[in-house]
């Protein structure tokens, strides 16, 4: 049995904006959508708020599954969902 992993990404309002199966992919949106306001773009993780790069997030992402990453900034925000493919 074959793992594949899906990453969900939600706009502001839990809006679905794409499925992705590809970190770097989910990051590049996640930044375009947050990257519409004046301040830097966050990511909120269990270390607190922290610059996000694809590697910080392949390793928040590494061994869990079902778990959510938001990043923000002043003007906007986006959740990347990570979760498993069910057969």
């Amino acid at each position: 049995m074959t793992k594949i992993y899906i990453y969900c990404l939600f706009e502001k309002n839990d809006v679905l904006r794409g499925v992705y199966s590809s970190i770097k992919s989910v990051h590049r949106d996640a930044l375009k959508i947050c990257n519409t306001g004046n301040s830097q773009v966050y990511m909120q993780s269990s270390n607190g708020a922290v610059k996000p790069t694809p590697t910080i997030l392949r390793n928040i992402f590494k061994g869990v599954t079902d778990i959510k990453i938001r990043y923000y900034s002043d003007d906007s925000s986006a959740t990347i969902l990570k979760t498993k493919l069910k057969e």
